[in-house]
C-alpha cells in the first residue's frame, strides 16, 4: 500500500491541531481551577533563549499551512502574528485546520517531485523535492513546535498525558 502525499500531510496536521485545541481547553480549565489568568501561559518558556508558548503555536500553524500551500503549488498564506490570548490562539488553530482542509487533495497529489524552496534570513533558501520536504522538514518542524507547546503546558501543571498528546482520550 502506498501513502499519498495528501494522506501523509493534511490528516496529520488536522489531528494534531485538534489535539492542540484540546490542550488549550485543559489549560483554561487548569487556570480556572487554580484561580489565575490564562495570560500567564502566553510567555511560558523552558529556557530563557527559547520562543514562548504563543510563538510555538504560531509557528506550528505556519508550518501546517505553509506545507499544504507549498505541496499544492500555491502561495503560502501570510497571517499576522498578533494573538494575545488563549482564545485568539485557539481561533488561529481553527483557521489553520480550515485552511488545511480547504486545500484540494488533487493539488497535493503528485507533489513528490515538486521543487520546494524555503526562504531563510541567513541567505540561501533550503531546497527540497516535495516528498523530502514533507518527510524530513515540514513534519519534523511542525511536531517540534506542537511537542514544545505540550511540554510548556505540562510544565505549567496542566493535566495532560500521553493519551492527550496522541488524541486518544
Amino acid at each position: 500500500m502506498s501513502l499519498s502525499m495528501h494522506s501523509a500531510s493534511a490528516p496529520v496536521f488536522t489531528r494534531m491541531l485538534g489535539n492542540l485545541l484540546t490542550w488549550l481547553d485543559a489549560a483554561r480549565a487548569h487556570a480556572e481551577a487554580k484561580k489565575f489568568d490564562t495570560s500567564v501561559y502566553l510567555g511560558l518558556r523552558l529556557a530563557p533563549d527559547m520562543l514562548p508558548l504563543t510563538r510555538q503555536i504560531q509557528i506550528a500553524s505556519d508550518a501546517a499551512k505553509g506545507c499544504m500551500a507549498r505541496l499544492a503549488g500555491q502561495p503560502v498564506p501570510s497571517w499576522e502574528d498578533k494573538e494575545a490570548s488563549l482564545d485568539e490562539l485557539s481561533e488561529r488553530i481553527r483557521r489553520t485546520i480550515d485552511y488545511v482542509n480547504s486545500v484540494p487533495a488533487a493539488l497535493v497529489e503528485g507533489s513528490e517531485e515538486r521543487a520546494i524552496e524555503i526562504p531563510r534570513r541567513s541567505g540561501e533558501p533550503l531546497k527540497f523535492r516535495g516528498e523530502d520536504y514533507l518527510r524530513h522538514y515540514a513534519l519534523a518542524n511542525f511536531y517540534f513546535h506542537v511537542t514544545t507547546t505540550y511540554a510548556l503546558l505540562r510544565h505549567a501543571g496542566v493535566d495532560l498525558g500521553k493519551a492527550d498528546y496522541l488524541g486518544n482520550r
